[in-house]
């Protein structure tokens, strides 16, 4: 059942998240040398935007790991009532 509250009360794994961009940091960066050596251009570019994706989320992500927990409602909060005024 949706409560309409998801988008506030969403949670993220954070840690998995950061792990996965590290992941992609190190194969996108190998991929864009690779390419480059080999004499790819199209491909190495493909990869340099991709590394360039990727290093934004992994500072996103360490962004949001700094800035700690926020309040995240417990089990024994019910859930927010959906506005009454939907269109």
């Amino acid at each position: 059942m949706r409560t309409g509250s998801e988008p506030t009360t969403a949670r993220s794994a954070l840690r998995a998240r950061f792990w996965l961009s590290l992941w992609g940091l190190v194969w996108t960066l190998f991929g864009t040398v690779a390419f480059t050596i080999v004499g790819r251009t199209g491909w190495a570019i493909a990869c340099g935007v991709l590394l360039l994706v990727v290093t934004i989320d992994l500072v996103v992500v360490v962004r949001h790991i700094r800035q700690g927990p926020h309040y995240q409602p417990g089990p024994d909060i019910p859930p927010y009532r959906p506005p009454d005024n939907r269109p």
